[in-house]
C-alpha cells in the first residue's frame, strides 16, 4: 500500500507542479447569462483589445517638461508592435484631467489578436515604459494587469499559507500525539494528499479550466481533512491497543479500520456530497471549485483508509500509548494540566488506568477532563435553557448578514491596499469618474433613428435612479450602445434596481443589459435559482449517510439544523469584520466595504461539509455506546468523552490550516480562512459541546426514531452481527467487524 502511494506521490511531484502553468482566470458567471451575452455583443459592435491604464500625477499637467516626457513615451508606445491605440491628455480629443488638476490619464489599448503569452509580454513592456515617465506619481494598472495580480497573489498566498500551516501543524501534532513519529503520520498523509491532489488537478486541466483560487482552497482543504482523518484513525488504534495489548498489530489495525475507518468513509462521503452540491450551481468558478474540492476530499478519505493504517502498521512501536511518559508526551501533559488549572499525575502518566479489557479514551487528553465533556455535562444538566440560549445567540450573530450584507464581485479593490492595480482603480474612480457608479451597458439591436428606439431611450432616461444616459458614437451597425449611469454605488441597490427596471421595459426589439451591476444581478439570480437544487443534494445525501450510520431520521434533521445555525452565525461575524472593517487592521487588510459574492456559497458548502465531519465523529461513538438498557444521556456523555478529544484536536489542526489563509494578501482568500476558523470555533464549542447534548437530552429516545420499515432495513443491511458461538473462525481470518464486536 505504501509503495502504491509512493508512486502516486512521485507522479504528483513530477507532474503536479506543472498545474500552475495551466491555471486560468475562470469566469464567475455562466456564459449564457444576459450580461455575458451583452458583453459579447458590445465586443462585436465596438471591438476593443485589452487595456492598460496609467495615472500620472504630482506635477502641473501642463508643465512643459512633463508634457515632453509623456509625449515621448506615448510616441514610443504607438510604435510598439502589439499596441493598437494610445490616448493621453495631449494627443487625443477629450483628454482626461483629474479632479485635483495635477494628474492625467493615459490609456493604452493592446491588439486583440495577441496570444495570452504575447499579451503578457506586451503589457509588461507597456507598464515598464509608462513607469519611466518622470513624475512623482506614476500608477499603472487596468483589468489585464489586475487579473494577473490576482493570479500571482493567489499562487504566492497558497505557497505561504501551506508552508506556515505545515510547520505549525507538525508542532501541534507532536504535542497532541506525544512523539515526533506519531505526529508525522498525519502530516505525511496530508502531504501525500496534496501531492496527489495536484496530480488530479493537472489531469483536470486537460478537460476543463482550473482557476488559481481553486488551487488555494482545495489544497488547504485536502491538508485539513487528511489530518482530521489521520487523527481519528490513530486515536482509535491507540484505544484498541490499550484494550488488548497482546493482540497482533494486524488485528489491531483491522479493528481500527472496521470502526474508525467506517467513520472516515461516511465523513468523507458527507464532505464529497457537499462538493457535489456546489456543482449544482451553473457558474464556471463554482463548478471548478466543486471538481477540485471533490478530488481533494476523495483523496484525503482514501489516505485515511489506506495510507494511514499502513503507516501505523509500519511505525506502531513509535506511537506512544495514552500513558506513555516520553519527554514530549510528558511536556504535552504538563502544558495541558497547567491550562486546566491542576497538576499532572505523577510521572506524567494518567492518574487512573483504564480497566483492563475495556477500550479507554486512549487517544488524546485524559478521559473526562476535555472541554467537550465539561460543556456536555453543563448542557445535560439544564438542556432547555442551554438549547434556547445557544440558538438565540447564534441567530443574533447572524443578524449582520441577514439584514446588512453587501455582496459584490471582487475587482482590484480586493487586492492588498498596497497593490498598484488597486491604487489605479481607486484613483480613477475618485479623481476621474467623480465617484459615480460604473455605467449599465444597454445594447439595442434596432435602427437608433427609429421612433420605437427613441421612445425606448426616453423611457430609460425617465427611470427612477438614472443619473445620466449617453449613447456611444460611431456604432456602424443598425444597433446602439447606451451607457446608463445609475445613482449611488456600482453594485448598490439602486444600480441593481435600475438593471431590473430596464429589463422589465420589454421593447419590441432585442435588448441586452450588461455592465458590472447587471453581472451582479445575474449572479445573484442564478445562485438563488440553483440554491434549492444544491440544498436538496446536500439534505438528501446527509440524511442517507447519517441514517446508515445511526439508523435514525431525527439525528440527520438535527444535524442539518445545527449546521445551518453555525453557517448563519459565521456569515454574520464575517460581515462585521470584512464588510464593516471591525478589526481589519488586526488581520492585515483594508476593508473594501463588501463581501465577495462567491464567499457565502463556498462557505455554505465548506461549513456544512466540515461540520458534518465532526457530527459523524461524535455520533459514530455515541451510537457505539448506546444500546438496549443504556440511558441516552449516558451514551451521549460516554460518546463525547471518548471522541471529544479527537474532535477538539482535529478542529485545532484544521483551524491552523485555514488560518494559513489569513497570511495571504487576497481579501477573498482571507474571507474564507477567517470564516472557516470562526465556524470551527463555534462548531466545536457551543454547537457540539452545548447544543448537541442539550438537544439529545431533550429528545431522549426519540433521537433514534425511524419508521419501522426503515428501521428493519437498517438492521438488515447496516448492523453487524457476531458469528454464532458454535462457529470457530481462525483469528487471522476472522472478519474485522466480528473481531471488533468480540
Amino acid at each position: 500500500m505504501l509503495g502504491a502511494w509512493l508512486v502516486l506521490v512521485v507522479a504528483g511531484m513530477v507532474l503536479g507542479g506543472r498545474v500552475f502553468d495551466r491555471l486560468t482566470t475562470t469566469d464567475s458567471l455562466r456564459p449564457d447569462a444576459e450580461s455575458q451575452r451583452a458583453d459579447r455583443r458590445v465586443d462585436q459592435l465596438q471591438p476593443e483589445g485589452p487595456v492598460v491604464v496609467a495615472v500620472v500625477g504630482g506635477r502641473d499637467v501642463f508643465d512643459q517638461a512633463l508634457v515632453d516626457d509623456i509625449t515621448a513615451v506615448t510616441g514610443q508606445l504607438r510604435a510598439m508592435d502589439g499596441v493598437a491605440e494610445v490616448e493621453d491628455l495631449y494627443s487625443a480629443p477629450g483628454g482626461r484631467v483629474g479632479a485635483d488638476n495635477r494628474s492625467s490619464l493615459i490609456r493604452v489599448e493592446l491588439s486583440r489578436d495577441l496570444t495570452e503569452e504575447r499579451q503578457e509580454q506586451i503589457a509588461d513592456a507597456v507598464a515598464a515604459a509608462l513607469h519611466r515617465i518622470d513624475a512623482p506619481v506614476v500608477l499603472v494598472g487596468g483589468e489585464t494587469l489586475a487579473e494577473r495580480a490576482f493570479a500571482d497573489q493567489a499562487i504566492a498566498d497558497a505557497a505561504l499559507g501551506e508552508s506556515v500551516a505545515i510547520v505549525v501543524l507538525l508542532v501541534v501534532l507532536v504535542l497532541i500525539l506525544g512523539g515526533f513519529v506519531a505526529g508525522a503520520i498525519p502530516l505525511v498523509a496530508a502531504l501525500a494528499t496534496v501531492s496527489v491532489t495536484l496530480l488530479g488537478l493537472f489531469g483536470l486541466t486537460t478537460l476543463t479550466d482550473v482557476s488559481e483560487f481553486t488551487v488555494n482552497v482545495v489544497t488547504l482543504l485536502g491538508i485539513g481533512l487528511a489530518v482530521d482523518y489521520a487523527l481519528l484513525v490513530i486515536a482509535r488504534f491507540r484505544e484498541e491497543r490499550d484494550a488488548d495489548p497482546e493482540a497482533p498489530v494486524a488485528d489491531l489495525v483491522a479493528r481500527t479500520t472496521a470502526t474508525a475507518g467506517r467513520t472516515v468513509l461516511i465523513a468523507g462521503l458527507a464532505v464529497a456530497t457537499a462538493m457535489a452540491g456546489l456543482s449544482a450551481f451553473a457558474e464556471p468558478l463554482l463548478g471548478a471549485m466543486a471538481r477540485g474540492g471533490a478530488v481533494a476530499v476523495l483523496l484525503a478519505t482514501l489516505a485515511g483508509l489506506t495510507a494511514v493504517p499502513a503507516l501505523i502498521a509500519v511505525a506502531h512501536r513509535r506511537i506512544p500509548a495514552a500513558g506513555d511518559s516520553t519527554r514530549v508526551h510528558a511536556f504535552r501533559r504538563t502544558v495541558v494540566a497547567a491550562l486546566r488549572g491542576r497538576g499532572a499525575a505523577p510521572g506524567g502518566r494518567a492518574s487512573a488506568a483504564a480497566p483492563r479489557g475495556r477500550a479507554s479514551s486512549a487517544a488524546l487528553p485524559e478521559r473526562g477532563a476535555g472541554l467537550l465533556v465539561r460543556l456536555a455535562a453543563f448542557a445535560q444538566g439544564r438542556p432547555g435553557p442551554v438549547a434556547l440560549a445557544v440558538a438565540a445567540g447564534l441567530l443574533a450573530l447572524s443578524l449582520p448578514f441577514v439584514f446588512g450584507v453587501n455582496l459584490e464581485n471582487s475587482d482590484a479593490r480586493a487586492l492588498p491596499a498596497s497593490a498598484e492595480a488597486r491604487k489605479v482603480q481607486e484613483t480613477v474612480h475618485r479623481d476621474f469618474s467623480g465617484g459615480r457608479a460604473d455605467p449599465i451597458v444597454v445594447v439595442v439591436d434596432a435602427d437608433p433613428a427609429g421612433a420605437q428606439v427613441r421612445d425606448f431611450l426616453n423611457a430609460l432616461n425617465a427611470l427612477d435612479g438614472v443619473l445620466r444616459m449617453q449613447p456611444r458614437p460611431d456604432i456602424v451597425a443598425p444597433a446602439a450602445i447606451i451607457d446608463v449611469t445609475p445613482e449611488g454605488e456600482t453594485a448598490g441597490k439602486t444600480s441593481r434596481d435600475v438593471v431590473r427596471a430596464i429589463r422589465a421595459l420589454d421593447p419590441p426589439f432585442p435588448v441586452l443589459v450588461g455592465g458590472a451591476a447587471a453581472e451582479l444581478v445575474d449572479y445573484r439570480d442564478s445562485v438563488a435559482g440553483r440554491f434549492p437544487v444544491a440544498l436538496l443534494v446536500i439534505l438528501l445525501s446527509t440524511t442517507v449517510l447519517l441514517f446508515v450510520l445511526t439508523g435514525s431520521l431525527v439525528l440527520p434533521l438535527k444535524a442539518l439544523l445545527m449546521n445551518a445555525l453555525t453557517l448563519l452565525a459565521t456569515l454574520g461575524v464575517l460581515v462585521v469584520v470584512f464588510q464593516w472593517g471591525v478589526g481589519d487592521a488586526v488581520f492585515g487588510f483594508e476593508s473594501w466595504g463588501a463581501i465577495d459574492v462567491t464567499t457565502p456559497v463556498l462557505l455554505f458548502v465548506f461549513v456544512f461539509g466540515l461540520s458534518m465531519d465532526y457530527e459523524v465523529f461524535l455520533l459514530a461513538r455515541i451510537k457505539e455506546e448506546s444500546g438496549p438498557g443504556v440511558d441516552s444521556d449516558h451514551a451521549v456523555r460516554a460518546g463525547i468523552e471518548k471522541s471529544g478529544p479527537v474532535v477538539t484536536a482535529a478542529a485545532l489542526c484544521i483551524g491552523v490550516v485555514f488560518l494559513g489563509f489569513l497570511l495571504g494578501d487576497l481579501i477573498a482568500v482571507k474571507e474564507i480562512g477567517f470564516a472557516m476558523a470562526v465556524a470551527l470555533l463555534l462548531d466545536v464549542t457551543v454547537v457540539r459541546g452545548l447544543l448537541l447534548p442539550a438537544l439529545m437530552s431533550l429528545l431522549g429516545e426519540w433521537n433514534w426514531w425511524a419508521p419501522a420499515p426503515l428501521r428493519r432495513l437498517h438492521e438488515h443491511w447496516f448492523v453487524s452481527r457476531p458469528e454464532p458461538s458454535g462457529a470457530r473462525i481462525p483469528a487471522a481470518r476472522t472478519p474485522a467487524r466480528y473481531r471488533a464486536l468480540r
